[in-house]
């Protein structure tokens, strides 16, 4: 999550994130940044870009602990940036157009499912 953690901080929300809470973090993995096109992640984290990246990376976050078993029972989840569909078909959890591909990674102040895709807003 070293891109997730770097973005977080040139948004200013990685010590919002590190104190309060609890939260639900649905996590991008690098992988997952990888996929945006080329130089997105190096402009986003420019300073005149800092609130776009604050809106992106709010879309990841739940106010609460929301577990993988409750995740599943949900139509749609509410962010700090928007309400995302919740899709379960073959098995499958998606969370927007992201997968979940890890459920219910405890941290310090919150819950943590880690996704294949970073969501953006429409």
């Amino acid at each position: 999550f070293n891109t997730l953690l770097a973005a977080a901080k040139a948004a200013g929300l990685a010590e919002v994130l590190d104190k309060k809470g609890p939260f639900t973090v649905f996590a991008p993995t690098d992988e997952a940044f990888a996929k945006l096109p080329e130089g997105t992640v190096e402009s986003l984290v420019k300073p005149e870009n800092k609130d776009r990246l604050a809106a992106i990376l709010k879309l990841h976050v739940v106010s609460g602990r929301v577990f993988a078993d409750q995740v599943v029972k949900l139509d749609s989840v509410e962010t700090l940036n928007g309400t995302l569909p919740v899709r379960v078909a073959d098995e499958r959890v998606t969370i927007g157009a992201a997968r979940i591909v890890a459920t219910d990674v405890q941290a310090r102040n919150g819950v943590v499912h880690v996704i294949d895709t970073v969501l953006l807003p429409e």
